[in-house]
């Protein structure tokens, strides 16, 4: 088969969701393809359960990320499927990611647009720097993909990389997280394990249970009887082999994670059992080489250029050691730093532009920035950065004319109302 479209988005997580709404919203013929059999990406399969970087720091954070994720999170909310909390002077809000994805799958069919699963990239053929078409596999047969943009939301660059394009990697491992949820613990006794405190308990006793991280998290969702737990560091891979394996090193870290909860808090997590393994969480991997590197300055700065295109104050996160995690925050409870059109464009296409974690950026920005508040940003940005260009060159968008229309995702802020007295 061949498809034709306008639009092609390529990873069907927090960004490439928004790409693709955003992109058939504005009247553009667009094709998504996911390699999983569901739509969702680390959003939803990973069982992460926690949105950061949607909100400012300080005393009453508002909202920084509009456009179709208003949508979302107003379904949620009037499902009971959504809970803000306070964690490391923000809001973070924890979520149902069951019902997050039929939000996705009904917004993206009311869009019409044409949603392949379990759709594999195999290659990607360039002429004169554009991407012309991919090659992808199917268990029910093989496609040829054709479009005059591409968005490159896979997190791991698998368009540039297939096209033989430049990509970087990063030069220490960057560790992803087995996630799991838990049920059958103690609803009056939550206090005991909820937050980060857990953690100081599993840095004393981390060897004693087989386990190398030593910090991490619980957070209970009230109402639901479950708990996410992100307490484990396994390596991410890009050889198919080895990715097998860390993905069953995962598995058994959270098997050990669940041993440790029930011997040390007995009271609150003697019963708990594993309700389900996510997939595995991936932090970083591949990533363009885009126009321009988003420098660690220009975050512990926030440096607004002149091509923003998305904007969060979530700090520096680098699960850089398979110990802990580390982070950097910033002083002033007002800060904010910006990505920019440039490191979503790849330095050698003109029509290839990324959303999420495989932006271009040096690790220590991109531990800021792949969070899915400015994932959901950044996809809506590619989307509008390809309609603005007309099938000319990305590296040409009128920036004025960009942030004109993302200027509620660059200037506009709201306290919403499920954050009321949080």
């Amino acid at each position: 088969m061949t498809l034709d479209a306008e639009v092609c988005v390529v990873g069907g997580g927090a960004a490439g969701i928004m790409a693709a709404l955003t992109a058939a919203n504005l009247g553009r013929k667009t094709v998504l393809l996911d390699a999983m059999p569901t739509i969702g990406g680390q959003l939803v399969g990973t069982l992460l359960g926690t949105i950061c970087g949607l909100y400012s720091n300080g005393p009453r954070p508002y909202r920084v990320t509009f456009g179709a994720v208003d949508d979302m999170l107003n379904e949620l909310h009037r499902a009971g499927a959504i809970h803000a909390r306070r964690a490391l002077d923000t809001i973070v809000l924890q979520y149902d990611e069951m019902l997050c994805g039929r939000w996705s799958e009904r917004a993206l069919s009311r869009a019409n647009v044409n949603l392949v699963l379990g759709a594999v990239l195999r290659s990607a053929r360039v002429e004169s720097r554009r991407v012309v078409e991919l090659d992808v596999s199917t268990r029910w047969g093989d496609l040829a993909v054709r479009a005059d943009g591409f968005v490159d939301a896979s997190g791991d660059a698998a368009i540039a990389w297939h096209a033989g394009l430049p990509v970087r990697e990063p030069h220490q491992p960057q560790w992803g997280t087995q996630m799991i949820l838990l049920e059958g613990f103690a609803e009056d006794a939550i206090p005991d394990f909820d937050g980060f405190h857990v953690a100081e308990v599993l840095k004393n006793k981390k060897a004693e249970y087989g386990l190398s991280r030593e910090d991490g998290f619980i957070f209970a969702f009230p109402g639901r009887g479950v708990a996410t737990v992100n307490m484990t560091h396994m390596p991410n891979p890009t050889e198919p082999i080895a990715a097998t394996r860390a993905t069953l090193e995962g598995r058994d870290q959270a098997d050990k994670v669940l041993e440790f909860l029930r011997r040390e808090f007995p009271r609150s997590m003697g019963q708990v059992r594993i309700r389900a393994y996510g997939l595995p969480g991936i932090r970083q991997t591949r990533w363009f080489v885009g126009a321009h590197q988003l420098t660690i300055d220009e975050v512990r700065t926030g440096h607004r250029p002149a091509d923003a295109v998305a904007r969060c104050s979530w700090p520096v996160e680098a699960h850089d050691s398979a110990e802990t995690v580390h982070w950097e925050t910033f002083e002033d409870r007002n800060h904010m730093h910006y990505v920019p059109l440039r490191s979503l464009v790849h330095r050698d296409s003109d029509n290839l532009i990324a959303a999420g974690r495989c932006i271009d950026g040096d690790v220590a920005a991109l531990a800021s920035v792949r969070v899915m508040g400015p994932c959901f940003a950044m996809g809506q940005a590619a989307a509008h950065a390809l309609d603005i260009s007309g099938g000319k060159s990305l590296h040409d968008v009128d920036s004025s004319r960009l942030a004109n229309r993302l200027r509620d995702n660059l200037d506009g802020a709201k306290i919403d109302r499920w954050c009321d007295g949080v």
